[in-house]
């Protein structure tokens, strides 16, 4: 079943400032990290990640990313994939991934 494409703003559109503002949230970063250190760029669902959050609170993260222009959202009816947008986020910042795989797993900040 074809899903239903829902991209953020085009990669010249990027905005740092928004990005940043997405990154700053632990779990959102975590997302990140985990489909930056993915190289296969296969589409995932959105259960696929161990977040200890609930599932309205993963919508509106995956919402922050998608809009900020990180992952596309497939939308499925039922379910939701998301693909880090790779080439795009390259193009606009080169060395971001790298740096957000280069993070451990839980963040370096202190609580």
């Amino acid at each position: 079943m074809a899903g239903t494409n829902q991209v953020g703003p085009e990669a010249d559109a990027l905005d740092l400032g928004v990005v940043f503002r997405a990154l700053a949230d632990e779990h959102r970063r975590s997302v990140m990290t985990e489909l930056a250190a993915d190289h296969s760029d296969s589409e995932r669902g959105c259960n696929s990640f161990a977040l200890p959050i609930s599932k309205q609170t993963q919508t509106h993260h995956f919402r922050v990313l998608r809009e900020a222009g990180l992952i596309d959202e497939i939308d499925y009816g039922n379910r939701k994939g998301i693909r880090l947008r790779r080439a795009e986020i390259e193009k606009r910042f080169p060395g971001l991934l790298a740096l957000l795989k280069a993070e451990p797993q839980g963040g370096t900040a202190p609580h």
